[in-house]
């Protein structure tokens, strides 16, 4: 292994992109480390349990902590949210869709749009998180930067905070974008993992923290049968994401004969390697940064209708305890409507994000043009429907093992009490990206390796 990764940092290409891209992660780690000039450092205690968890759900995800009111706030979220508008808009929207199918070209035009939309979703998405998050704790503004007796920021430094945030996140967008151009892996997965790994010293402390030595202890410690069932889980999830990775359906294929002067090609067999999880880890991506949305919304809303004058029997008093009890259930994530609608989220993303990346027509006319068919079915249209079917099969099984894996830290915090800080790092969904994310850069690092003749770092 050490031999493999000599072998690495002799080769000047592959050398200069991962030293590139470590050094703009590490440019990334000291920019979530600079805090905003008017904000003071967060005093503990936090505004709740259901709060407290849905920041760490969005931390999993925006290459953040909100709790830290730092430059990069807003992480990655608003480039996301933007990715997933556009595209659904390009399985519905005729120009959107036009763009598509016009190639490199488009999809410049398209990622222009995505770059404007996130610029709109980063001011929209900065106001409510200074209005809602930070002036609602006390002592968090500094006093010089607000209006006489009141918590509030001036005008004037509300722009200039949104303005910073708003610049964070493009900065951070365009880290992603080099890192994708210059660098090795997928710039924004690598931000996100990078966050992730980041927090788990803290998850592991409050773990430390919250272990105690007697069976089955009361909620938030964490007993000798609970660490061992958070061991399992942590073993079973790289296992399983490697084994799904991995994972592949292969279709057994046929060449056509060519004769050539005096020599004949093809006739051999091979096979077609389909992916179980084709879609990977952005399925759970999409279908949580959708479901963080209601709880917000909510939230606003409740507080729009909530007023010091309005009494208890008032229609306002209860559209703000209805829309508050909505927007609790969202945040806290632990209702079985919320867990129903995360799974079926997943499903759909799971199957939504196959049908761009997988195309059995185009598939099916590339075998027909180059001489090669499946045994049993008709080259095009008949290959495209088969193909079409066992792609459908085998996301269900990519989708649901997906499901499982986002839905465990779910159920061991309400189950057995752990905090979900920990559970989510140790055995859900931050793991599974971790591995996923660091597959994935492994397999790029290794088809450098192999254009070289050289052996890849997963080759015994």
């Amino acid at each position: 292994m050490w031999e493999k990764i000599r072998v690495i940092f002799t080769i000047p290409e592959l050398r200069q992109k991962i030293l590139l891209t470590l050094g703009l992660l590490g440019v990334y780690r000291i920019g979530y480390q600079i805090r905003l000039p008017m904000v003071n450092p967060p005093s503990g205690g936090g505004s709740g349990n259901q709060i407290d968890q849905f920041l760490d759900k969005i931390a999993l995800f925006a290459a953040t902590d909100l709790r830290e009111v730092t430059i990069f706030g807003l992480g990655i979220m608003p480039y996301i949210s933007a990715s997933i508008v556009f595209q659904l808009l390009g399985s519905v929207y005729k120009p959107i869709e036009a763009l598509r199918k016009e190639g490199q070209t488009g999809m410049r035009k398209i990622n222009e749009y995505t770059r404007y939309l996130t610029v709109v979703l980063c001011i929209i998405q900065s106001f409510v998180y200074l209005k809602y998050v930070v002036m609602n704790q006390p002592n968090m503004v500094a006093s010089q930067f607000c209006y006489p007796g009141t918590s509030e920021l001036t005008f004037g430094w509300q722009i200039t905070a949104i303005a910073i945030m708003t610049s964070g996140t493009v900065f951070l967008m365009w880290l992603g974008e080099q890192i994708d151009e210059y660098g090795i892996g997928n710039g924004i997965s690598l931000l996100i993992m990078a966050s992730i790994l980041a927090q788990m010293p803290r998850a592991l402390l409050e773990l430390r923290q919250n272990m105690t030595t007697q069976l089955s202890g009361s909620s938030g410690e964490i007993g000798p049968d609970k660490l061992i069932v958070l061991a399992a889980l942590f073993i079973a999830v790289v296992f399983g994401v490697v084994f799904i990775t991995l994972g592949q359906r292969r279709i057994q294929t046929q060449s056509a004969k060519h004769v050539r002067g005096n020599r004949v090609y093809g006739g051999t067999k091979q096979y077609l390697p389909l992916r179980i999880n084709q879609a990977g880890v952005m399925p759970i991506i999409f279908a949580s940064s959708l479901l963080m949305l209601p709880g917000v919304l909510f939230g606003v809303i409740a507080t729009w209708f909530a007023s010091p004058s309005a009494n208890a029997d008032s229609w306002t008093h209860h559209a703000a305890s209805f829309f508050s009890a909505l927007g609790s259930t969202f945040m806290s994530g632990q209702s079985l409507t919320y867990i129903l609608m995360y799974v079926a989220l997943i499903f759909f993303f799971c199957y939504f994000w196959t049908s761009i990346t997988f195309n059995p027509k185009e598939m099916s006319e590339n075998l027909k043009d180059h001489g090669t068919f499946v045994p049993g079915y008709r080259p095009g249209r008949r290959t495209a429907d088969y193909l079409e079917k066992v792609m459908i099969r085998i996301t269900y099984v990519g989708a649901a093992f997906l499901a499982v894996v986002a839905i465990v830290p779910i159920i061991v915090n309400i189950q057995l009490g752990v905090p979900f800080s920990v559970a989510s790092f140790y055995g859900g969904t931050g793991l599974l990206i971790a591995v996923s994310v660091a597959f994935d850069l492994i397999q790029k690092i290794d088809n450098h390796l192999l254009m070289r003749n050289y052996k890849g770092l997963l080759e015994s």
